[in-house]
């Protein structure tokens, strides 16, 4: 039987590398053993993937005028049932960094076959990643790169993957935007299939070799007749290069930084753990599996829990794993995906190139106050299956003081760690009726009721919405 302790390390790590889990999987997966969940988390393509068209066969209007939520909601879907969860993780993580948004490239399939991209290459290769990111047609249209020519380049593509995927501001100069922008000129959407009468075609890269600068290019100290893989093959090469990603991983994955801009002034919040990860890039030739593997087995990333507020995605996708009242396709997803936007994370929609603020920025007084009225009701509906587990594991406890009571419903909800203020109004709610019993039928109503309370209490704390 695993500790309390092996428990309450096991739900910070899924709550990070995943979306959290309910009670009972944590003490499977704690039974299992950290280590060999951190491997398993790894390694997504040894788990059953979901069907790819199961969802479409329920919301079947991907590319009508219902195309962006329905898009929205595939993937709030598969966030709440895979058996994959570092999978999705990894790709909200991608989508955040390489931000793309529908507000521009007014395709939704074409960002969910991004997000198919970023699951696929996602724990791979940085370098990779980056030349299937170069290559994936909503990149290309949502940075022009489909109208960067020979001899009339669009620096849109070749800045934006230096500034805000690959370096950083202050480790490149407007020459090497202009070197890289030639060396991706070619790199376009290939002609489409009209969308009448069959329906809408993917979009498709195409090189246009007759269309590229092959002259000699300067790009950050290197000269030659560079292409695009080769103005990648520097990037992953360059000392910035690590140490952007790994303050990337470590504000995603540890513990909330300074918002991205600032990070030319403002020093990271822990160094050391910074240099562990770039050493592991380093040592693993950018290999991000690898990278995930040194953070998630880390002190640095063990000590911090509930260091990081909820993004909308996390703690809308959390709550109802807990609930377990989406496990199947089902109406409502739909306003399921539409409460993230309503909190402030449009996916597949982020604001700009720049993506979203996170950490306190994620709350302000009316998205805090949809995500208290979010969470609260839905934990605090003792009909729904994964409340309902909560409800009958207390009574299989039998009586319980107010102090277990309050006890027992924060290790339901995370294990939940709270301030001691909130502690001491969680207990005094449950001091006023005393101990939770379940002798008779008035009784049992009666506890019912309290836990659906207790819990609504709870997921309105200040304390839930930190991960």
């Amino acid at each position: 039987m695993p500790s309390q302790d092996e428990i309450a390390l096991m739900g910070h790590l899924m709550r990070r590398a995943g979306f959290g889990a309910p009670q009972e999987e944590l003490q499977t997966r704690a039974a299992k053993g950290y280590d060999a969940t951190v491997e398993e988390l790894l390694h997504p393509e040894e788990l059953p993937p979901i069907d790819e068209n199961e969802f479409y066969r329920y919301f079947p209007g991907y590319e009508g005028a219902l195309g962006p939520p329905i898009n929205q909601a595939d993937w709030v879907y598969r966030m709440i049932n895979t058996k994959r969860p570092l999978e999705e993780k990894i790709a909200l993580f991608w989508h955040q960094l390489f931000a793309t948004g529908n507000s521009k490239v007014d395709n939704p399939p074409e960002l969910t076959q991004q997000i198919k991209m970023f699951r696929k290459y996602g724990l791979g290769s940085f370098k990779e990643l980056l030349v299937e990111l170069a290559k994936n047609p909503a990149m290309i249209y949502w940075l022009d790169n489909n109208g960067n020519h020979n001899g009339a380049i669009n620096e849109n593509w070749g800045r934006e993957l230096m500034e805000l995927f690959a370096l950083g501001v202050g480790n490149y100069s407007e020459d090497d935007i202009k070197e890289a922008s030639r060396a991706f000129t070619g790199w376009t959407i290939a002609p489409k299939i009209p969308r009448n009468p069959l329906g809408r075609f993917y979009w498709n890269f195409e090189y246009k070799a007759e269309d590229h600068d092959d002259g000699e290019k300067t790009f950050l100290g290197h000269t030659g007749n560079f292409n695009g893989e080769d103005i990648i093959d520097i990037l992953a090469g360059q000392p910035a290069s690590p140490r952007f990603l790994a303050r990337h991983l470590y504000n995603f994955f540890v513990a909330d930084e300074a918002q991205v801009p600032a990070w030319n002034i403002t020093p990271p919040r822990d160094p050391e753990a910074i240099q562990t990860l770039v050493d592991a890039y380093n040592d693993s030739k950018g290999d991000i599996r690898s990278i995930l593997r040194v953070l998630f087995k880390s002190d640095f990333f063990k000590n911090a829990r509930f260091e990081h507020v909820k993004s909308p995605a996390e703690l809308v996708v959390g709550t109802v794993r807990i609930a377990g009242n989406y496990n199947g396709p089902r109406p409502g997803l739909t306003a399921l995906a539409m409460e993230c936007n309503w909190q402030g994370q449009e996916l597949l929609n982020p604001p700009s190139v720049e993506s979203w603020h996170t950490g306190s920025e994620w709350i302000d007084g009316g998205a805090l106050v949809r995500r208290v009225n979010f969470a609260a009701g839905v934990l605090g509906d003792t009909s729904l299956p994964g409340v309902r587990s909560v409800v009958e594991g207390l009574r299989s406890k039998g009586s319980l003081a107010p102090a277990d009571f309050v006890t027992q419903c924060l290790e339901a909800l995370g294990p939940l760690e709270v301030s001691e203020s909130t502690h001491s109004e969680l207990l005094d709610q449950a001091q006023e009726d005393g101990n939770l019993n379940w002798g008779t039928d008035e009784e049992r109503t009666s506890s019912e009721k309290r836990v659906g309370i207790m819990l609504a209490l709870i997921a309105a704390s200040r304390d839930y919405q930190f991960a």
